[in-house]
């Protein structure tokens, strides 16, 4: 049993989480600090007290100077780097810009983020685009990943690869770098979504040589909902086209997605307050403890379930030395993990969605249960404001709750 780290100190200060709850699901929602609360609060303020002037002198450049720092912090090019609220709008943008039609091909895989797959289904039924869906283990290898996704694509007609850096169902992380420098020599872009990416790992996006990048920073990278970026590479910057025409739509990418009219920029503004609240606990000291919580909240769990350490997906082991030495950042690992349920458990979305619901009512536990390919699975999530002992908690309860609704 890997032992648990030691708390940050005051870090759980930091966030006004219920406390009667053990909060295990940071990956889905995150949570926002207090003082990234009150920077956006202060934002708000502002804008109330004269919104002419707020939006009319020096917006725009207050608003890519964010942009601009935001990008350093992840290793992306500021230029090509816009603001979207999520990854799953980033995406809808990528489809939208690509023009795709009969004949032309889009290549996933089934660990992808459902949201992200639902909007490559709507872009088969609007373009008649043909979508090949790679089936892949619970726990690939790289070389696994690698030629299963090479052998779906056809030359001359794949015209995107969708790959998840931190896979959301099964909490996998992808060889992405790798699979980028191996599409380019076919000529195929490749998509990757790294929802769960900024703040978890220390990633430099440009490093990873992808096409498109799209990373969430109100996950673990502690900002406001609604705060995320899409970096293109050099070569599709001029195909970029927002979802929504606004005034900055002239200047193009990225002017044209950053400004979307009259919407609450506070979020966006208020990240590098987001990012001082990282950086104050340690960024290195943050992934660490968020890494070996989980590690251990896994190996508890499926402890009390039955499950030996065989049958626990273990994290990948990159080709690579150590994080500092890694410019993908694939080196650290994730503060997410899985623990599969027994059979017949949560085979399904409703049942999976039941099973959720009373794991919080009964337990006072917030978790992630998901069905994959007709598995029952439990992901984990650490944060800096969680305990050891919530875990352990779980793993004292959940087997009779299990009994009980079998």
């Amino acid at each position: 049993m890997p032992t648990p780290p030691a708390p940050i100190p005051a870090a759980r200060l930091l966030f006004s989480l219920d406390p009667g709850v053990a909060h295990l699901n940071h990956g889905s929602f995150g949570a926002v600090p207090v003082p990234v609360r009150r920077a956006q609060q202060r934002l708000r303020d502002e804008l109330d007290s004269n919104p002419m002037r707020f939006f009319t002198q020096g917006f725009l450049d207050r608003l890519a100077h964010t942009r601009r720092h935001l990008a350093t912090f992840l290793g992306a090019d500021p230029d090509g780097t816009a603001f979207v609220e999520n990854a799953t709008a980033a995406a809808a943008t990528v489809l939208h810009s690509l023009r795709l039609g009969a004949g032309d091909e889009i290549v996933l895989t089934d660990h992808g983020y459902p949201a992200v797959t639902l909007a490559v289904e709507r872009e088969r039924r609007r373009s008649a685009v043909t979508v090949r869906t790679v089936a892949l283990p619970l726990a690939p290898s790289d070389e696994e990943v690698v030629a299963a996704i090479l052998g779906a694509v056809t030359p001359g007609r794949t015209r995107l690869v969708i790959a998840d850096h931190i896979t959301s169902p099964t909490a996998r992380l992808m060889p992405v770098a790798r699979l980028a420098t191996e599409l380019d020599r076919v000529g195929v872009p490749l998509l990757v979504d790294a929802a769960h990416t900024p703040g978890m790992l220390p990633v430099r996006a440009n490093d990873i040589g992808a096409a498109f990048w799209i990373g969430n920073l109100h996950k673990w990278a502690y900002a406001a909902l609604g705060t995320a970026i899409l970096a293109v590479a050099p070569t599709w910057r001029s195909r970029m086209e927002s979802l929504v025409i606004s005034h900055e739509n002239p200047a193009g990418f990225p002017a044209a997605l950053d400004w979307q009219g009259t919407r609450d920029y506070s979020a966006w503004l208020s990240a590098p307050a987001a990012l001082f609240t990282m950086r104050s606990l340690g960024l290195d000291e943050v992934r660490a403890h968020n890494a070996r919580l989980a590690a251990y909240g896994q190996q508890v769990v499926g402890a009390a379930l039955g499950l030996g350490a065989a049958e626990l997906p273990a994290p990948r082991v990159p080709a690579y030395g150590p994080a500092d030495q890694d410019p993908t950042g694939d080196a650290a690992s994730v503060s997410m993990r899985i623990v599969p349920l027994p059979p017949g458990v949560a085979t399904t979305t409703e049942a999976a969605t039941a099973l959720r619901l009373r794991v919080a009512a009964e337990l006072a536990t917030e978790t992630a249960i998901g069905a994959w390919n007709g598995q029952g699975l439990l992901r984990l999530s650490a944060q800096v404001y969680n305990r050891a002992e919530e875990y352990d908690r779980l793993a004292e309860r959940l087997p009779a709750l299990l009994r009980a609704g079998s």
